[in-house]
């Protein structure tokens, strides 16, 4: 028997000898603080069912996210919460020596400090989430940008954890400062694409979301993400541009959302010379602003106006119908629906929209014409 015990205490090297002792010899007065442990527990899970139903009901009811981040923090945390205390009010209820209760308490101390420092950094990440505004509307932020807020919250618990525990800090903060002049030196690329998403993330420029195009090398595509190494762009075949904030910040960029998503377009339109040039216009006048409230991605009575630029074609007199889209990507169905309407427009109008021609004269050795 004496064996056996000895045997078991090697599978549980964390727990304290005397701990171990008590509850071998002093079993039966472990059991009133076992049911207050076990009691407490389930009214944890209680509490946490009962706290979720309600702010699931208020998330459905609301179109705030603040339901639906507390959610998310509190996951997990209350039922360590619930543990703590239950083991808190069996301690109390119990005959343990004072020196065990010491080391018990500490030690719920510091999972408390653990799980808060959890909940905390997900409430961190939470709210960076969904409360990064632009333009009055809600989105979510950029990844570097939910890491740093997570990792200064994990820092300031992971020092309130040190200094409970009687770890001195100072001496890790003078290895890091130490440590860190050699990593800089052997990770310049990683850094300069860590500073670059600094800089992308904090000038505001290039947001999440935004269309852009990368005036050297020709991408373009949605912003989808910006985290510590690289920006993401999607494109609109739904393919994945990865770029090095490196490159990025540095590049020349074409942001198709700022100052605002709203752009103006223009359609170029050829009829012949014998056509109204007046007529034209008001024909082109008429089909771009009914357009405005028919097809979708125009302004909704967004501004039209039709200009006779470039002017004198080789062939034709060229046009311009100038409209406003809502967003850069919606241009492509709106030229593609107003040259429908305008080509049908012009043939019930019998407005010619000729071909290119060429005269050609041919001369003979004497200079006298052939044809």
């Amino acid at each position: 028997m004496r064996y056996a015990k000895v045997r078991w205490m090697r599978l549980v090297p964390l727990v304290p000898k005397d701990l171990w002792r008590y509850a071998i010899t002093d079993w039966h007065q472990l059991i009133l603080p076992a049911i207050l442990l076990f009691a407490t527990v389930l009214m944890g899970f209680v509490v946490r069912n009962v706290l979720f139903r309600w702010l699931r009901r208020r998330q459905a009811n609301s179109s705030s996210h603040v339901a639906l981040i507390l959610m998310e923090a509190l996951r997990g945390p209350i039922i360590i919460w619930s543990l703590i205390f239950g083991i808190y009010f069996a301690l109390e209820n119990s005959a343990v020596p004072r020196h065990l209760e010491h080391f018990l308490s500490k030690s719920l101390f510091a999972l408390w400090i653990i799980s808060f420092t959890v909940m905390a950094t997900k409430l961190a990440g939470g709210i960076v989430r969904y409360y990064v505004r632009r333009d009055g509307t809600e989105m979510a932020a950029a990844s570097l940008t939910r890491s740093l807020a997570q990792i200064a919250v994990a820092a300031v618990g992971i020092a309130i954890l040190l200094r409970h525990l009687g770890i001195s800090i100072t001496p890790l903060v003078t290895a890091l400062g130490v440590g860190g002049l050699a990593v800089a030196l052997a990770l310049q690329d990683t850094l300069g694409n860590l500073f670059g998403g600094f800089y992308i993330t904090i000038a505001g420029q290039v947001r999440l979301g935004d269309y852009i195009r990368l005036n050297a090398t020709g991408e373009e595509g949605y912003v989808t993400d910006i985290s510590w190494r690289s920006t993401t762009i999607r494109t609109l075949m739904n393919s994945m541009v990865i770029v090095p904030n490196s490159k990025l910040s540095q590049a020349i960029v074409t942001n198709f959302m700022l100052p605002e998503k709203s752009m103006g377009i223009s359609i170029g339109v050829g009829v012949s010379y014998d056509a109204d040039p007046d007529r034209v216009e008001q024909i082109l006048m008429e089909i771009g602003e009914a357009a405005t409230n028919e097809i979708d991605g125009m302004v909704p009575k967004g501004e039209v106006s039709v200009r006779l630029i470039p002017g004198f074609g080789d062939s034709a007199l060229q046009f311009q119908l100038n409209v406003k889209i809502s967003e850069f990507s919606r241009q492509y169905l709106v030229q593609h629906e107003l040259r429908k309407r305008i080509l049908k427009r012009f043939r019930e109008e019998n407005i010619d929209m000729p071909f290119p021609t060429r005269t050609v004269l041919l001369r003979s050795e004497k200079g006298t014409p052939l044809i």
